[in-house]
């Protein structure tokens, strides 16, 4: 970027963040997130480092070390450093309190420990006598590296430990320094200094770093510590191997503090997960203030004895755990629009972005659904956007910021040619969607096996679009049925196969021979039949013979199928290449379970429900379940027969429609205890 286009971006970035600012401190309004707003403040920061002149610019301080070394000598931790599992939500943190209460029972009634999640690198430290002797790596939480000489090059590692008059637990007399002393902690690099490190890699023409969590390794790691030096790393100590009494981990940090060690401020006491629940919100809403990347917060039984008698499961202690933070938004530019073609022919329009990380993930995708969805948000190539992602789902565009436009932007429109095979497309029936008729059209065929494997239909394990397209280039399958009659030798002629994956490869396929008949619907990609859809069928009909030989007036008689679904579904089963596709299934081996499913009451009998936004004590899923299991439907649109709309946070347009439908609306408190 030129600095006459720099000057002008940075006039336009200074302005956008001025009137958000605006509006959230004086006028308490918020138009975009918290995460957008310091994105669009890191693009202005990276630009005003590119170009020094329009800044002043300032330098960290540096602390110089020792000669280079040659290679790291291994050191044995004293107690294995063990790794922590994931939680991301109320019910994980549920179930991982019955997990270690079922062994300790009572574990808890001391309550927790909350420690911001630093996404740093792991160190252990070993003091003799005060001094700082040897600093090592977690390696593979047995043996790690020696690495000392780069860690006493951080400021925040003291290397003569302080020598208190007592300890703050409680104890009397002054406090005698034992002759060794093992502590653990995090050392990482913050923001600020990233930001900086970068900058002076474009400088050199070198790549730039991915994230601070990756650089932070790698400088602890350096053979010459005058590089480790020039990082300007930062540490929190947070662990207490050794025994000095402690009878709490709270009480550790005190100690850890007293005795020299910067402690993280901001970790605190819990009672309950209530509290933890808290923390956990409060720090996911305000980690941007932080000068430092977090991704969670860690939880650990408080009482010392609690948490060592829960034990050890693999390599994580029972008694704590990583809960994590949802992933966050950010801006980015739409440096393109390019269009795909689906499993049933429609084309759908995709933006192709300038690289962004979202939530630990590089997103350079997002979907943009229809013609429709791009005339909505006004979008144009070259638009600066809001890009959001939550959880597996694909990233889409929030929010486009016009005013960022320089004029260059450049309008979209549809093909009038497959961009797979060439021929001409034709917009569908409700003029929305535009779509490919060829039925040999090999996007189309490729498409529809993604589909097929995909998680939310037969789910098969270790085979992906990659294994795909694979078989398909190799002519070993023209349709998902042949992937049942696959042989182990057929795969030991492709690129990364071998003897042991080729077998679990053709194990997991024959694992999944046996599945619901809502599944194998969803699974066929038939047009406008999603899940719901899929669900309903299979409740109706109760077998796949009875589909198959339904007529079109019974597919009409089905609550939330409406006429053109019904043409659509009638339509496939009475096609001889899908009748053909059915044989082969049945031909393979594979048994398409009879529909039992019978509600556990009919307390929600014949109401429908639609859930819109997202819901912080259940997931989508889970809370589908539910309302089947109470005898209630689930639909995916909402319509005049709807009965409940389930708004969760930021709903979206359904929740409007439901409004202007007059359906009757519930937010998380009220539907749980419908569901009671």
């Amino acid at each position: 970027m030129k600095i006459i286009r720099a000057r002008e971006r940075i006039l336009k970035l200074r302005e956008i963040i001025n009137h958000h600012r605006y509006l959230y401190h004086v006028l308490d309004k918020q138009e975009i997130s918290d995460e957008a707003l310091d994105s669009l403040k890191k693009e202005l920061f990276d630009l005003e480092q590119q170009f020094p002149e329009l800044i002043t610019p300032d330098s960290p301080t540096q602390r110089v070390g020792g000669k280079p070394l040659k290679e790291f000598a291994k050191v044995k931790h004293p107690k294995p450093m063990l790794s922590f599992n994931d939680a991301f939500d109320n019910k994980d943190m549920g179930d991982w309190k019955a997990r270690f209460e079922k062994i300790h029972p009572g574990a808890s009634k001391h309550g927790y420990y909350c420690e911001l999640k630093i996404d740093g690198l792991a160190i252990e430290l070993t003091y003799k006598n005060g001094f700082l002797k040897i600093g090592s790596t977690r390696g593979d939480g047995l043996i790690g590296e020696d690495v000392t000489t780069n860690l006493r090059t951080i400021e925040a590692i003291p290397l003569k430990l302080e020598i208190p008059n007592s300890l703050p637990i409680g104890q009397t007399g002054k406090f005698q320094i034992p002759k060794e002393l093992v502590i653990r902690g995090e050392t990482f690099i913050t923001k600020n200094v990233f930001e900086n490190i970068n900058k002076e890699q474009r400088k050199a023409g070198l790549k730039s770093y991915a994230n601070p969590r990756n650089l932070a390794a790698g400088s602890v790691r350096q053979l010459d510590p005058k590089i480790t030096a020039s990082r300007n790393m930062d540490s929190f100590a947070y662990s207490l191997v050794t025994d000095l009494g402690q009878k709490t981990h709270e009480e550790e940090h005190q100690i850890l503090k007293s005795l020299g060690f910067k402690t993280n401020p901001h970790n605190k006491f819990a009672k309950d997960l209530d509290e933890v629940q808290k923390f956990r919100d409060y720090w996911e809403k305000h980690r941007d203030k932080l000068d430092y990347e977090i991704d969670g917060i860690v939880v650990i039984l408080n009482d010392e004895k609690s948490f060592q008698q829960t034990g050890v499961v693999g390599k994580a202690p029972r008694g704590a755990i990583a809960y994590k933070f949802s992933p966050k938004e950010s801006e980015t530019v739409v440096e393109d629009i390019v269009v795909q073609v689906g499993r049933t022919g429609v084309l759908t329009p995709v933006a192709k972005l300038r690289p962004v990380n979202i939530g630990g993930t590089t997103v350079s995708r997002a979907t943009l659904h229809n013609i429709d969805e791009i005339n909505r948000l006004e979008l144009k190539i070259g638009d600066t956007v809001i890009v959001g992602r939550a959880g597996d789902v694909i990233p889409d565009i929030k929010k486009v910021l016009k005013e960022l436009r320089t004029g260059k932007e450049k309008d979209f429109h549809m093909p009038s040619k497959c961009p797979a095979c060439g021929e001409l497309i034709r917009q569908t029936q409700d003029q929305v969607a535009y779509k490919c008729v060829n039925k040999n059209c090999p996007a189309i065929k490729r498409e529809a096996i993604y589909h097929f494997i995909s998680k939310k239909a037969f789910d098969i394990d270790g085979v992906g679009p990659k294994t795909i397209d694979q078989l398909m280039d190799a002519a070993l399958i023209h349709d998902a049925a042949d992937l049942f009659t696959l042989k182990k030798g057929d795969l030991l002629n492709l690129d990364r196969f071998a003897e042991k994956s080729a077998e679990n490869t053709i194990k997991a396929l024959q694992n999944k021979k046996n599945v619901s008949l809502d599944k194998f619907v969803y699974s066929l990609g038939i047009d406008h039949v999603g899940e719901e859809t899929a669900f309903t069928l299979a409740k109706k009909f109760k077998k796949l013979g009875n589909i198959k030989n339904a007529l079109l007036e019974e597919f009409q008689s089905v609550p939330d199928v409406g006429p053109i679904v019904a043409e659509s579904i009638y339509g496939w089963f009475q096609k001889k290449y899908n009748q053909n596709l059915i044989d082969k299934f049945e031909k393979s081996g594979v048994r398409i379970l009879e529909e039992k499913t019978s509600a556990k009451s009919e307390k929600l009998a014949g109401k429908t429900f639609v859930l819109t936004g997202t819901l912080e004590t259940l997931g989508r899923d889970e809370a589908k379940d539910k309302i089947r299991e109470l005898g209630g439907d689930v639909s995916s649109s909402v319509s005049k027969n709807t009965d409940y709309v389930v708004a969760g946070t930021e709903p979206g347009s359904k929740y409007n429609q439901a409004k202007n439908l007059g359906v009757k609306i519930v937010h998380e408190k009220e539907f749980l205890k419908m569901l009671k």
